[in-house]
């Protein structure tokens, strides 16, 4: 089958806000969050072995047992660690605009989630580990600066080019609401296509409803490009998945060439290279906000709705 492409523990859902704010912003007059930060890169770094004792006992949490505290002091001592926390200072010694972010994410979380809870914000260096950008627990948020440097800083060089392109500091504060949401959206019992499309779909709804002064391409972390390529080939992309079968398809391969993070989307022909990985992410998202600006839902239906429900009551018609 042919395609023709532009080649261009708040878990508990009754306590959930019920808003049906959209077009207008919520009102967030009496909302006053105080993000709470420890700069623990900054402790652990410009510390000495004296210091460990007071260091641990704070945060026990990121000294595991087992451990000498030779290991620690070689930590800190170590010639590629301080450089790494040396990069971070370059970008990060004031944290002022990122605070005030964080303090703006937690209102709007405060707002359609009345039991949401200000954790305490850990901010460290990771070495540089991928897989753990953002870790959130609860009451503890940690943060890897060392994740957010820049796409074309130096450390990043060995990085694929679409891991990269979201390390930056605009970004921080989409991986940061998007780790506090996804414990709310429960994994579907309909595993078809069109059901994990929309799975991500609602995700990316609602950092668009947390994060209101970011562009869509920020939230789902599309350069413009890649964003209007894919609205260019919106309606021939959804011909290719209506007619080759696909949307109630449960074969667990359409995640890999369509969901995931990857270079580009997979549909095995010559202008995959020109497409952006996760398009079956943007098409959930598509067909979510079609949902939501037709039914006006709160955010406890947005999030318990059936997602094959929520894609029939969407109505979604690709743009021509």
């Amino acid at each position: 089958m042919r395609i023709l492409l532009a080649t261009s523990s708040f878990l508990i859902f009754f306590f959930l806000s019920c808003s049906k704010e959209r077009q207008n912003a919520p009102d967030l007059s009496g909302i006053n969050s105080d993000a709470e930060i420890v700069r623990f890169e900054e402790l652990f770094y410009e510390s000495s072995a004296d210091d460990l004792v007071s260091l641990k006992a704070q945060f026990p949490y990121l000294f595991p047992e087992g451990n000498a505290d030779s290991v620690w002091v070689n930590k800190i001592e170590d010639e590629d660690e301080q450089y790494l926390y040396a990069e971070t200072q370059k970008q990060y010694a004031d944290f002022t605009e990122q605070k005030s972010r964080l303090e703006a994410l937690f209102n709007h979380m405060k707002y359609y989630f009345p039991t949401f809870e200000e954790p305490l914000v850990i901010t460290m260096v990771t070495q540089v580990d991928y897989n753990n950008k953002v870790l959130y627990a609860d009451s503890l948020l940690f943060v890897g600066l060392d994740l957010y440097l820049g796409e074309e800083h130096e450390v990043y060089a060995d990085f694929p080019a679409y891991v990269k392109q979201n390390n930056h500091k605009d970004h921080l504060i989409v991986d940061i609401a998007d780790a506090m949401i996804r414990p709310l959206l429960r994994p579907s019992d309909d595993n078809s296509f069109v059901s994990r499309m929309v799975q991500e779909g609602k995700r990316l709804e609602i950092l668009s409803l947390l994060l209101p002064e970011l562009t869509q391409e920020e939230i789902i972390g599309y350069s413009e490009e890649q964003w209007n390529w894919a609205e260019m080939s919106e309606s021939n992309i959804w011909k290719y998945f209506v007619q080759n079968e696909l949307l109630y398809s449960t074969d667990p391969e359409l995640s890999r060439r369509f969901i995931e993070e990857a270079p580009f989307s997979k549909f095995y022909l010559e202008v995959d290279r020109d497409s952006p990985g996760r398009i079956g992410s943007w098409f959930g998202w598509r067909i979510t906000d079609a949902y939501w600006r037709n039914d006006d839902p709160g955010m406890r239906e947005l999030i318990t709705i059936d997602n094959e429900e929520l894609f029939k009551r969407s109505k979604y018609k690709p743009a021509k």
